[in-house]
């Protein structure tokens, strides 16, 4: 199987160490990783601001970049909705418009093919014990994207408890929205600031040294709120907690 990483603006930017880390992981899994240099941003950004037209270059761009794998994986359950569920809309959108069906033709293959880490594990590998060791006790976001758009429902969880060492604890409020939503934060910034705060007050008390998620864009939200609140929580991304093992446990 050929498989491509794709990373994600944020990661690349400010959290490149998960990219490393989902590489480590499938590679002991006995998967070989491609990283195509040309990939850039999958139009999020653009379509949920509004600018739908100007998404459309980038996924086109995005399928040029992924078209020759057999899966694409990628470490935000965000980036992958976008994918999944977003893609064929711009598509519908271009024939609504009246130009044509070149757009969503495009698109179509790389849609099911596209798969957050999580689902890919489980669905595609069919693996849920992926040989992690991680001494301490954690407690998992649901971010709002992998919940409700994508339905990984309890895999993440599934995954999290095969991991030697990890205590598994409930996070009150789990399904609610840490308050980040990409622009929401900078528009809503009080209302979002609030949300966050109950979000990392909820996983204080559940006594977790560290709240995990499958997305970086809202770890860094709830990072920022754990940091202003000095709380001794700490965010991680569940790929670097899946490819922590006994020789090189993450500290």
């Amino acid at each position: 199987m050929r498989v491509a990483l794709f990373l994600t603006c944020v990661n690349d930017t400010l959290y490149p160490d998960t990219g490393r880390a989902v590489v480590k992981l499938l590679t002991r899994l006995g998967v070989e990783v491609d990283f195509p240099m040309a990939q850039t941003c999958c139009g999020q950004a653009h379509y949920n601001t509004g600018y739908r037209h100007q998404a459309e270059p980038l996924a086109r761009h995005f399928s040029d970049v992924f078209k020759d794998y057999e899966a694409i994986v990628t470490p935000s359950g965000s980036c992958a909705a976008m994918v999944r569920e977003l893609y064929p809309r711009l598509g519908d959108r271009a024939r609504a418009e009246g130009r044509g069906t070149a757009l969503a033709e495009q698109l179509a293959p790389i849609v099911p093919r596209t798969h957050e880490l999580t689902e890919f594990l489980v669905d595609v590998l069919g693996v849920t014990d992926v040989g992690a060791y991680f001494p301490h006790t954690v407690t998992y976001h649901p971010t709002c994207h992998g919940l409700r758009a994508l339905g990984l429902g309890d895999r993440p969880r599934r995954l999290l408890s095969a991991v030697r060492g990890l205590d598994l604890v409930e996070l009150p409020g789990a399904e609610e929205c840490c308050g980040f939503g990409g622009t929401f934060a900078v528009k809503n910034s009080d209302v979002s600031a609030a949300m966050g705060t109950d979000k990392v007050r909820n996983a204080e008390s559940t006594g977790a040294e560290v709240l995990c998620a499958a997305d970086n864009s809202c770890l860094m939200h709830i990072g920022g709120t754990m940091a202003r609140l000095r709380t001794t929580v700490r965010p991680v991304h569940i790929a670097e907690i899946l490819a922590s093992t006994e020789e090189e446990p993450l500290t």
